[in-house]
């Protein structure tokens, strides 16, 4: 069994962008979470104490399945849409699972 990959951490967007680059991460992650089954989640969220912070949290099945994801056409689609919007920090981290339990 593979190990799961958790990609975490944030991207800083000047403020008048960081809602564009929302609504296409909210439309990524959908199409992302209904057409790869190695994707287990994908949450891009505002912060709220930081108008200019994405704060990511995705997890994968395996590292071929996060491999895979930045092949997809919606992934190619999401790139072109956001050509135009400058990123201006980006924190991201990968995280190899070897164990995890339910939390109590």
């Amino acid at each position: 069994m593979s190990e799961e990959v958790i990609v975490a951490g944030w991207m800083d967007y000047a403020p008048e962008e960081r809602d564009e680059m929302l609504k296409h991460l909210v439309d990524v992650g959908r199409r992302t979470r209904e057409a790869e089954p190695g994707c287990l989640d994908y949450a891009m969220t505002a912060d709220p104490a930081d108008e200019r912070r994405i704060r990511v949290y995705e997890r994968w099945a395996s590292q071929q399945a996060l491999d895979e994801h930045f092949t997809t056409a919606h992934i190619k689609d999401f790139r072109a849409a956001t050509a135009g919007l400058s990123r201006v920090g980006v924190s991201l981290s990968t995280f190899t699972v070897a164990v995890s339990r339910p939390m109590r």
